[in-house]
């Protein structure tokens, strides 16, 4: 035998093994994945270098104009699709406190195609850099909602962990005061509320409150306590009588989730929409204006075998998060959409179909998507006095300021509690117990009573009969419209 040959087979030998180390160590890694995978199972097992590859390959693009259109900023999107990318788009536009104008989308095969024409909350365009860089940073290739954020103070609001805090989530039946009860309990636990978002609808209240321990101000993690708390907070949410609806749930929650698509899951999941579109709605405890009352219909294309959902209704920020929300977490792919104002009205169309490629066919299908789609667009409607306060932050403080509502007669429909800093910004929308729009002795007694701890604006005067006063209520109300939204109050106090 030679020494050659002897070398080869050595060689041979080598390799093999190499190889078979190689094997082993990949089907190691595996079945610990597998394991891991068991031991969480939250989906199929994939390769996670696997997954990204395409997108490595074929980044996002993402382009901000400022030339091609007059009013407006285009954001233009491309990208490869993937399930819920526009949702995942729609939400960062809307949490950089973007108002979306007009919008075309593609999204039919292999790719994502979007063009979206936006203005900040006074209507201008987009010109500052610091806004610009981080739309780009967002959209782009390495965008993270969550690293994009941190970096961005005062952007943080729609996010579940906006630090060490703990998030409560509170669904129920809604009555004059309730909020009130909720605060007060929190405050005589010793428990600081530094951010919050209240929903109400179709006489159900659904909040999202971060909290963390007065004295360490941190996470609420005791067992013990939380349980206190939960038993209190229950009890504080069940009705009266025998009524289904009057049950309440309280959860604790340290993960990841946007507060506004949160608020429409619990919703959702709570059938808040079955009274939607109904000619009794209003005596379900609907009191949604006849002006907000969207018309919307489900058209089948044949020749493209798409369902296709048109919706018509007064125009508003947040507007196509809303419904591009609902369909998604109705389990409906997006493959094409128009979004277009018409004066103070919004025109929108979405071609859509089910997961499993189905489209709407059965009449009971439709009618509860319409309904769904209805609810929906009404949960950010509100009507009323809008008051924003401002104070140094403390524990008790929306205790304080929810028990002065109601004994003044007051109940809230939406709320905004946010913290920066040690300063603590308030939105609320108040109406009368009946419902009613608040008159100007209860604003003077608000004054009053509140003026002497903290600032207290009123953006929203109560319709007046003249001719003068519903110019000035009018005027209020889109002042508030544009005012609603947490950008601008945090920038107020951001250095």
């Amino acid at each position: 035998m030679s020494f050659g040959f002897v070398f080869s087979v050595m060689g041979l030998r080598a390799c093999k093994a190499i190889i078979i180390r190689e094997i082993q160590l990949r089907d190691k890694r595996t079945r610990q994945n597998l394991t891991s995978q068991m031991a969480n199972p939250c989906g199929p097992y994939f390769d996670p270098e696997y997954e990204n590859l395409s997108t490595r390959i074929n980044p996002p693009r993402v382009s901000v104009d400022n030339t091609s259109c007059r009013d407006c900023t285009l954001i233009k999107v491309d990208s490869m699709n993937k399930q819920g990318i526009l949702l995942e788009v729609v939400q960062i536009l809307m949490d950089l406190d973007l108002i979306i104008t007009k919008a075309y989308i593609s999204s039919d095969g292999g790719w994502f195609m979007d063009v979206f024409y936006v203005t900040d909350y006074q209507g201008n365009k987009i010109t500052d850099h610091k806004t610009i860089e981080c739309i780009e940073k967002a959209l782009g290739p390495n965008g993270q909602h969550v690293a994009w954020s941190k970096a961005w103070k005062g952007k943080q609001v729609g996010v579940h962990s906006i630090g060490n805090h703990t998030a409560i989530e509170l669904i129920g039946k809604d009555r004059p005061g309730l909020l009130s009860e909720i605060s007060a309990i929190l405050a005589n636990m010793q428990i600081n509320v530094v951010a919050a978002e209240v929903w109400t609808h179709n006489s159900r209240i659904a909040c999202v409150l971060y909290v963390n321990d007065e004295t360490t101000g941190r996470p609420v993690d005791d067992p013990s306590r939380l349980e206190s708390m939960e038993e209190q907070l229950k009890n504080v949410l069940c009705g009266y009588g025998d009524d289904e609806k009057a049950v309440g749930r309280t959860s604790f929650s340290m993960g990841l989730t946007h507060v506004d698509r949160r608020l429409h899951q619990m919703f959702f999941a709570d059938k808040d929409y079955e009274s939607c579109g109904t000619p009794d709605g209003a005596k379900s405890g609907d009191d949604c204006p006849l002006s907000f009352r969207p018309k919307i219909m489900v058209e089948r294309w044949e020749e493209r075998e798409y369902s296709v959902v048109s919706v018509r209704c007064k125009d508003r920020a947040k507007l196509m998060f809303d419904i591009v929300c609902t369909l998604t977490d109705m389990q409906y792919l997006v493959f094409h959409a128009s979004i277009s104002s018409d004066g103070s009205d919004a025109i929108q169309e979405y071609y859509i179909r089910h997961m499993d490629g189905c489209t709407l066919d059965n009449e009971a299908e439709k009618e509860r998507v319409v309904k769904c789609l209805e609810a929906a667009i009404r949960r950010r409607v509100s009507e009323g006095l809008s008051l924003e306060l401002c104070a140094k932050d403390r524990v008790g403080l929306l205790s304080q300021v929810t028990r002065i509502f109601r004994e003044n007669g007051l109940t809230v429909t939406r709320a905004g509690v946010t913290t920066v800093g040690e300063q603590a910004v308030n939105v609320f929308y108040v109406r009368d117990a009946s419902g009613n729009p608040v008159d100007m002795k209860t604003i003077e007694a608000l004054r009053k009573e509140i003026g002497q701890t903290m600032m207290l604006d009123v953006k929203k005067a109560p319709s007046s009969s003249s001719s003068e006063g519903a110019k000035e209520a009018s005027e209020a109300d889109g002042l508030a419209k544009t005012r609603f939204f947490f950008g601008n109050l945090l920038e107020r106090f951001l250095p």
